[in-house]
């Protein structure tokens, strides 16, 4: 168990609705008192994810399938090994041993624990300085864009963000409900499991207790925010041109290859060449030299004359 208290308050980034910076603001001591519990955070967490299984899961036992009524041959004399059901567990179509079965997995914890584990968690947020203050969430008709630019002008847009609200907004959830990174819920109905799974904790000012008057807010320029569309599309840009160079090279490389092949080639060509003039060479010379010779043994008569 990893316990850690501090007396210091605990203060926390501010910002209104449309992500203009304000003044920090100190959180509540009653919760945020920098406890953080590691044991409880693990149980609460454990018990969330089992109680979110639905336990329906169910096999059939050899007495639950279907057929095998009578035995398929008789004990003795075949000489096949003996069997009594032709749905007995070592035959295909027979039943299952020790299969799942339905059943409940629902855990509990006291409720003094779980309290202790949802402050843990919002404390470990709030010591890490990923939880902000929002004044207010004033929303008039439900509108993802606008809170899609309040988190690109935060920066936390490709982030997994948890947005606590002063009880039911309706158009703030669906405003964000489209976003797969976003979750939205009353501040009261945060769990442990939720606080952890986020990255970045956005809470309203009246949640806390602490109302925010609003500020005056200049025009402020659209932040543009990559989507997915653009990402997939610039990927596959990427990869194409990735792939042309790889055939470029690959091109590049055969015709290096080649022209090396050619050059080995090239001397070994020229010596067989010159291996087959050489004996049509040989075969003329005689023929020379002979022609030579006569001549010179006619003038040596001659002169013996």
């Amino acid at each position: 168990m990893a316990e850690s208290t501090t007396g210091t308050p605990v203060q926390a980034l501010a910002f209104s609705a449309q992500g203009t910076p304000r003044d920090r603001v100190a959180l509540p001591d009653e919760t945020y008192d920098g406890t953080v519990n590691m044991a409880a955070m693990h149980l609460a967490v454990k018990m969330y994810l089992a109680n979110q299984r639905q336990g329906t899961h169910s096999t059939k036992t050899r007495g639950l399938v279907v057929g095998g009524n009578q035995k398929p041959w008789r004990q003795k004399g075949t000489g096949r090994a003996r069997q009594g059901s032709i749905r007995a567990p070592n035959w295909p179509g027979g039943g299952t041993v020790f299969g799942p079965t339905p059943r409940k997995y629902t855990q509990s914890m006291p409720r003094q624990a779980k309290a202790l584990a949802r402050k843990s968690a919002l404390n470990a947020r709030a010591g890490e300085g990923a939880l902000h203050v929002i004044d207010l969430f004033g929303y008039d008709t439900p509108k993802t864009s606008t809170l899609l630019q309040l988190l690109a002008r935060l920066d936390i847009a490709h982030k997994k963000v948890l947005i606590l609200t002063d009880g039911v907004k309706n158009n703030v959830f669906l405003s964000g409900r489209n976003l797969p990174k976003v979750h939205v819920m009353p501040y009261s109905d945060a769990t442990t499991y939720h606080v952890l799974w986020s990255d970045v904790v956005l809470v309203e000012s009246a949640a806390l207790g602490t109302a925010l008057a609003p500020v005056s807010e200049k025009a402020l320029a659209k932040v543009k925010v990559v989507k997915k569309k653009q990402e997939r599309s610039r990927k596959a840009e990427g990869n194409a041109a990735e792939g042309k160079a790889k055939s470029a090279k690959k091109v590049a490389a055969k015709k290096a290859s080649a022209k090396v092949a050619a050059r080995k080639a090239a001397p070994k060509a020229a010596p067989k060449a010159a291996s087959k003039a050489a004996p049509k060479a040989a075969a003329k010379k005689p023929a020379v030299e002979s022609a030579a010779k006569k001549p010179g043994k006619a003038v040596a008569k001659k002169k013996g004359k």
